[in-house]
């Protein structure tokens, strides 16, 4: 029995085209969408609120170091 080359491409054609369209189907996009850089809206939130943290905190440290420095200075005059 000799299978005819047209055939075989009737059963594979549809098979092949269920494949791919499933396969893409699991491509589709989330739920939550990715915002810039590949993160979520929620990530990039909690990424900004850290940041918003670290550049409060290193405020506070440079104020600091700019009061002492401020008071090693007076105590210097003050001992001349």
């Amino acid at each position: 029995m000799k299978i005819c080359s047209s055939s075989v491409y009737a059963l594979l054609a549809p098979l092949t085209a269920i494949t791919l369209v499933s396969a893409l189907s699991a491509c589709g996009a989330s739920d939550e969408g990715a915002g810039v850089g590949g993160v979520t809206a929620g990530e990039a939130k909690a990424l900004n609120e850290a940041a918003a943290m670290l550049d409060a905190r290193a405020d506070n440290a440079a104020a600091a170091l700019q009061g002492d420095d401020s008071a090693n200075q007076n105590a210097n005059e003050v001992a001349r």
